[in-house]
């Protein structure tokens, strides 16, 4: 049933009840909950449960959310309208040449933890594909001896990285330069993470608007079957992972039997593959022997 709203008043229940309507006729998939987020956002009020303790707004505020109501009804997503994201429990700016952090990404920074014991972490950390730097920030909050480095194609992106570091207090044990996955990378590194892009070129058109019109194409467009990065990855992650070191790549849907298989080829140990909360199978890990 379509809810009454009185068309004028600016009381906080008629505002967000107009906003929910909008929004749902506009396809948003929570339209309730947007509208309130953004109106709190919009208020400064830290979370919408505090939205009622405001009687009216006033017209300028009117204006002013409904200019953020205008872009959500074009299906940018809340996180990028409020130009933040909450991964791990820490708050990472966002900018256009970064993908959104997504929560199932958590699953990769997990199975990642659980795969070093407790009292013996990882000292060098990479992060191949950075983005936001959200991965390889949430390491190094756990594990506060090591150091890390992000790499990402995007210029735009590893400076989104690097202030999301410093912003976090991980400057100093955290780097970001702009390569070609790991191709001008030497050394050797405990542990090594990725989220690339796993979409098949063919189904981009498809995603939801939230995502083809408004994440960088290049963090989501994974070739014609979806696995052109990992054969890039593949045989760089051989090179450069310690004796005894774990990668864990974050896959899509149905893709982490493929995934293991191209790392085997590449001389890598087939350790196990990790389901993320909606039982997707999530993250393919794998590593290299101490012997």
């Amino acid at each position: 049933m379509t809810p009454n709203c009185d068309a004028h008043s600016l009381r906080i229940a008629d505002v967000t009840c107009r906003a929910t309507k909008r929004l749902r006729d506009a396809g948003v998939e929570s339209p309730a909950r947007d509208a309130r987020l953004l109106l709190a956002h919009s208020l400064g009020v830290p979370h919408p449960s505090l939205l009622d303790r405001h009687g009216q707004l006033t017209a300028e505020q009117a204006l002013q959310f409904e200019q953020l109501l205008a872009r959500r009804a074009a299906r940018e997503p809340v996180s990028r309208i409020k130009g933040v994201r909450e991964f791990w429990g820490m708050e990472f700016a966002l900018s256009p040449g970064a993908l959104d952090p997504r929560p199932d990404t958590e699953t990769l920074v997990e199975a990642a933890l659980a795969a070093f014991p407790a009292g013996a972490p990882p000292q060098r950390i990479l992060d191949l594909g950075t983005g936001s730097g959200c991965i390889l920030c949430a390491l190094l909050h756990e594990w506060p001896a090591a150091t890390g480095v992000g790499v990402d194609r995007s210029v735009l992106a590893a400076a989104t990285a690097r202030r999301n570091a410093g912003a976090l207090g991980f400057a100093a044990r955290a780097s970001f330069v702009t390569g070609d996955w790991a191709t001008a990378l030497a050394g050797r590194f405990d542990v090594i993470v990725s989220n690339p892009p796993y979409i098949a070129s063919g189904d981009l058109a498809a995603l939801e608007p939230e995502v083809n019109r408004y994440d960088p194409a290049a963090a989501l467009d994974g070739g014609v079957d979806g696995l052109a990065a990992y054969r890039a990855l593949a045989p760089q992650l051989a090179r450069l992972l310690a004796p005894g070191g774990t990668a864990a790549l974050e896959v899509g849907q149905r893709q982490a039997r493929e995934v293991a298989l191209l790392l085997v080829d590449a001389g890598l140990e087939f350790r196990a593959v990790r389901s993320d909360l909606s039982g997707t199978e999530r993250v393919v890990l794998a590593g290299i022997g101490l012997s």
